[in-house]
Formats: C-alpha cells, sequence, structure tokens
C-alpha cells in the first residue's frame, strides 16, 4: 500500500519541478523588466552651437593661430577653412582649485550610488549619442578638421562601444571578488575590493575631441569617481559642448553634474592641475616630452599616473610560407585596411599606421596598390563639399605648426635612398586658402636608418619598408623606440602560415597587436596602452577601469565567531624558550614540500 502511494507520487515530480522553474523564470523575467525600467535611459536636450548647422559660414581668420597678442584667451578655429568659431577663457589656478573643491563634494554621495544608478547615466548618454550624431560629428569636425566618416568611426562608434562596454561588463569586473585561502589561513575568506578613488583626472589630446573628452569621463562615473578634464586649447570650443553633454545627462538622471568638468588652459597652468594634491589618479594622452613634465608634477602629490604616448605603430605584411601568392581578393583587402589605418583622422591618430613592413611579394603587389589609391585621394573641407555633392576623403591637419619638420622628414629620406612617390609637402587649398592642408604622401624603400622611420609622424604620410623574412619584418617592426600597437597580416589558410602568425604576433614588442585586421582591440574594450616610449599603464577594458580604483584586500573569519585566530601559548607574549620551536613547526606544517616534512612540522609544534 505505501509502495502504491510512492509511485502515485512519481509521475507529478515532472510537473512540480516544471512547475518551479517557470516560478523562477517568471521571477527571473519580472526582475529584469523592473531593473531595466530602473535602469531606462532619460530624454534631456542640449542646444548644440550654431556653428553645427549645415551651411553654417563664418569670418575667416587673416592669420589662423589659437593665440592673440594681447590677450590671454583661447583662440578658437576651424582648422580646415581658418573661419573663426569663438573665444575660451582659459582657466586659472584658482579656478582649478574650485572646479576639484565641487567635485570632491559631489564625488561624495556619487560613491554612494549603486551600479544601477550609473548604467542609467550610461545609457542616457548613449541614447543621446545616437539621437545627436550629425552634431556631435559636426563640431568634432569644425574642432579638429577631421572628415564626418572619420569623425563617425573615431568619435561615435568607438564611444557607443566604450559606454555599451561599461554597461554590460562594468559591474562585473569592480565587483568584489574572492580569493584562495592557504593551509593555514582555512578559516580565513578573502576578497579584493574595488572602491573610488575620488576626483580623479585626465589630460587629453586633441585627435579625438569627443572621445578623449567622454572616454576617462565613462570609467571614472561608472568607478565612482568624479573628474576632471583637460582638454587641448587646439579643441577648447567643442570640449564646451560636450561636457554640457555629459553634465546635462547626470542632472536629467538626478544627480550633480558638479561630478564632471572640463577645462582649457594654457601649457603654464596645466601643471598646477597634474599636481594637485585633490586629485587621486591622472590620465595623460599625448607626447613623450610633455609626459617627462607631467610625470614629474604627479610625483610631487604622489599620483599614480597612465601615459599613452602615441607610437610609430607598424602594419607587418607576411608572405605566405609557401610562396603561394594571395589572392587579388585578399591582396585587396590588406590594402584597404592599410589605407584606413594610415589616412584615417589625416594620420593624427595614436594607434595610425606609420610604418607597412612588407615581405617581398607583399611589397610589389601593396606598393602598385597604394600608389594609384594614394593619388586619387581628395583634400578638402568635407562640412561643405558634402553639401556642394563634393567628395572629400582626407580632411586638415590640426596646425601647420608640423609642416617643416614633415617636409624635411621626407627630404632626408629621399636624400638617403628612399623613393618619393606621391605628394610629400603642404598643400595650399585653392578654395580654403587658411586651411592646414599636407598632401597624401606615400613613400618607398624607407630604411630603419632614415630619420623618418624612426619619428613619429602624426600626418598623412604612407611609409613601405621591405621585409626579406618574417623575422626580419619583426626585427623592423621593434626597432624605434615606441611600442604602442600593431597590425599583422598574413595568409592563415595552413598551419604553417598560421604559426609564422602568431610567431610574429608573439615576438612583436608592443602592447596590442591586431592580426589580419587594424585596432580592432580598442573596439573590444581590451586593455588599451604600450610599452617602451608608448607610455605605461592601461586604459579601457577591465584594467582600466580597476586602475581608478583603490584596490583593497579585505581578510575576514569564515568562521565567526565559532573560529577565530589564537595566538598559541608558547608564541603568546612574553615567549618561552618553547617558541622558536612552534615557530618553525607553524612553516613546516603550511608549507612543507611533502608529509614528511609536515609530520616534522607537528613534531616542532609540540616540543
Amino acid at each position: 500500500m505505501e509502495l502504491g502511494r510512492v509511485l502515485e507520487r512519481v509521475p507529478l515530480a515532472p510537473a512540480t519541478a516544471t512547475t518551479v522553474v517557470c516560478v523562477l523564470l517568471t521571477a527571473w523575467l519580472l526582475y529584469q523588466f523592473l531593473r531595466q525600467d530602473e535602469e531606462k535611459a532619460v530624454d534631456f536636450t542640449v542646444a548644440a552651437p550654431e556653428q553645427c548647422t549645415p551651411g553654417w559660414k563664418g569670418k575667416t581668420l587673416d592669420e589662423p593661430t589659437i593665440k592673440v597678442d594681447g590677450s590671454t584667451a583661447i583662440q578658437c578655429y576651424a582648422p580646415a577653412t581658418g573661419e573663426f568659431l569663438g573665444f575660451v577663457n582659459p582657466t586659472t589656478p584658482d579656478g582649478i582649485d574650485r572646479v576639484v573643491e565641487k567635485a570632491s563634494k559631489a564625488q561624495v554621495e556619487w560613491a554612494k550610488t549603486s551600479f544601477s544608478q550609473r548604467r542609467r547615466v550610461l545609457k542616457t548618454l548613449l541614447k543621446f549619442l545616437f539621437d545627436n550624431q550629425e552634431p556631435i560629428a559636426r563640431a568634432a569636425c569644425l574642432d579638429s578638421g577631421k572628415t564626418r566618416v572619420d569623425a563617425v568611426l573615431g568619435e561615435i562608434l568607438v564611444t557607443a562601444e566604450k559606454l555599451k562596454w561599461t554597461i554590460d561588463h562594468g559591474e562585473r569586473a569592480l565587483k568584489p571578488e574572492g580569493r584562495p585561502t592557504s593551509l593555514l589561513m582555512f578559516y580565513k575568506k578573502n576578497e579584493v575590493r574595488y572602491e573610488p578613488l575620488g576626483v580623479v583626472a585626465a589630460s587629453v589630446s586633441w585627435n579625438y575631441p569627443f572621445h578623449n573628452l567622454v572616454g576617462p569621463i565613462i570609467s571614472a562615473l561608472f568607478s565612482g569617481n568624479a573628474i576632471v578634464v583637460k582638454g587641448s586649447e587646439q579643441t577648447a570650443w567643442s570640449s564646451a559642448y560636450y561636457i554640457n553633454i555629459v553634465r546635462s545627462a547626470l542632472a536629467a538622471c538626478g544627480h550633480d553634474y558638479n561630478l564632471v568638468h572640463s577645462i582649457a588652459c594654457w601649457p603654464q597652468t596645466a601643471g598646477y592641475l597634474t599636481s594637485h594634491p585633490g586629485i587621486s589618479h591622472l590620465t595623460f594622452i599625448g607626447s613623450k616630452p610633455v609626459a617627462h613634465e607631467i610625470a614629474k608634477d604627479a610625483a610631487k602629490s604622489l599620483t599614480p599616473v597612465c601615459v599613452e604616448l602615441g607610437g610609430k605603430d607598424a602594419a607587418i605584411v607576411l608572405d605566405d610560407p609557401s610562396g603561394r601568392p594571395e589572392t587579388p581578393e585578399e591582396i585587396h583587402r590588406v590594402c584597404s585596411t592599410l589605407m584606413r589605418g594610415v589616412f584615417q583622422s589625416t594620420g593624427q591618430n595614436c594607434i595610425g599606421i606609420e610604418r607597412i613592413v612588407a615581405m617581398p611579394q607583399a611589397y610589389h603587389r601593396l606598393t602598385s596598390l597604394m600608389k594609384d589609391r594614394v593619388t586619387r585621394l581628395r583634400l578638402g573641407n568635407e562640412l561643405e563639399a558634402g553639401i556642394a555633392g563634393e567628395g572629400v576623403d582626407v580632411g586638415a591637419m590640426i596646425s601647420s605648426s608640423s609642416f617643416s619638420r614633415l617636409e624635411n622628414l621626407i627630404n632626408d629620406a629621399v636624400a638617403q635612398g628612399a623613393k618619393l612617390v606621391v605628394g610629400g609637402r603642404r598643400y595650399e587649398h585653392p578654395k580654403y586658402p587658411k586651411g592646414h592642408y599636407f598632401e597624401p604622401t606615400m613613400l618607398i624603400d624607407v630604411t630603419p636608418n632614415m630619420r623618418i622611420a624612426q619619428e613619429e609622424l602624426f600626418a598623412p604620410v604612407c611609409l613601405f619598408m621591405r621585409a626579406e623574412s618574417a623575422e626580419h619584418a619583426t626585427q623592423i617592426a621593434n626597432s624605434t623606440i615606441y611600442g604602442l600597437g600593431c597590425s599583422i597580416f598574413g595568409p592563415v589558410s595552413r598551419s604553417d602560415a598560421k604559426r609564422q602568425l602568431e610567431k610574429a604576433a608573439k615576438d612583436v614588442k608592443a602592447g596590442m597587436v591586431a592580426l589580419n585586421d587594424f585596432a580592432v582591440f580598442y573596439m573590444v574594450q581590451l586593455p588599451f596602452g604600450g610599452v617602451k616610449g608608448s607610455g605605461y599603464g592601461r586604459f579601457a577594458g577591465e584594467e582600466g577601469l580597476r586602475s581608478l580604483c583603490n584596490v583593497k584586500s579585505v581578510c575576514a573569519d569564515r568562521f565567526a565567531p565559532i573560529y577565530m585566530t589564537t595566538i598559541p601559548e608558547k608564541l603568546d607574549y612574553p615567549m618561552g624558550k618553547s617558541g622558536w620551536h612552534m615557530g618553525r613547526g607553524i612553516v613546516e606544517v603550511g608549507y612543507g614540500e611533502s608529509w614528511t616534512r609536515r609530520w616534522q612540522g607537528i613534531r616542532n609544534m609540540l616540543r
């Protein structure tokens, strides 16, 4: 009878299990719905500058320059046309003090926010970004001279990626992390916590005025910090618009907009920020000479620094080990990627390709293809040309200050045996005579001993260097003081080709490597940074978020109050003569390499 009752119940078990699963699934879906509603993006508006209106025309300056005689103001202008954008008053040391104080006060409450509240702010920013791509891109183009395609790829796309990655994965990166224990500490539970530092700062370059400003802000806010960003004087005009977007997003979500500040100042004032005792961490993006001064300033208050100093990135192109030539489709794909890597943002890209190091077959085919493409590149102001239906591939450079140096480097290389195939000098644009343009340039037969192969150009200049083998190619790639990024192209159709590609990736001295692609490590938010003269530290990814935190180690009792640390009588002060034997025994029991050693430890403890 009892067995019958049991059997009667058996068929109900699957139904009961199904019911439990359904209830749990419903509860999870309800939780996700409520969480999503709690984190729902808030709509807000920020008026774009009038200069971002299509068809806007401004006064063209006679001498476009950011410095004006008799004034301390920063004169902002469009490098593509020389049109005046406005004046920005530089921040003074007193102003920096006030900004840091406001940020510090706002951060106290922000540090108490949940990850859900922080995600809501980022989702609000992301939605605004989607809805306002045109004015954001136009502001970047006006202030830096780039084209809208370069703006959408280098400003909007990468910022959207950083926002989305942080929204999806930031909490996991910053959650408390359990760590293993040891035999002697078996009763302890160990944890690493990532807590906000307070007010952090970033001093960023002009080449990506939107992304370089907003990128550090995203990481700072999600890690619970306030932030002060010093943008470049060259792009002070757009920084005012962009920081207003972030501050408005914070206010729309009910938070203090004083969490974020953007300042512009002349170099003589910048040291006041980078040595400020109220700053807990500093990220610097710029040149090596300036980094030396930044490091000295930060050392005064022992502020940790992450420095990204650009580079002389190589694109290595390997031949098939079997000698098989690449198909037209393969070589076309590589050529297109190289063109983007070299000429995006007029070559003013810290991870831009500055050297193409190719083995014999690839060298011959690529130089022929690239010559035709570089020759056909069109220079100009894309904002105006787009309205007229004209095409522009390469925009203006930020200023003309580097033109003489570039021309000298190119002439020196030619004198030493390099061949100038296309370009090589500044360009007087017939429609924009006050704009800063340099001809898209291609040099072949460049060798490592030439200055142009060693110095960072930051310009629309394509250098070809011949390598006789895969080993020779990596040797050339490693021949500079820099080591930021590297692209390595090669066939992967067979195991020997894959091994060649992987060996090159291992041998190249760089902080980041993209195989058969260009710069995609940033599009998946891997840690960003370099080695050698390209700097130290990392931003982006888990490492970037955690670098803005106090990494706090916490060790607690697992079985409290049942079992807690008790000092053995033989080791308790004042100690007796047997304390040495007890201490020695503890070491042997905890770390002995064999059971014999551990037994010996027990005997010592009992002596």
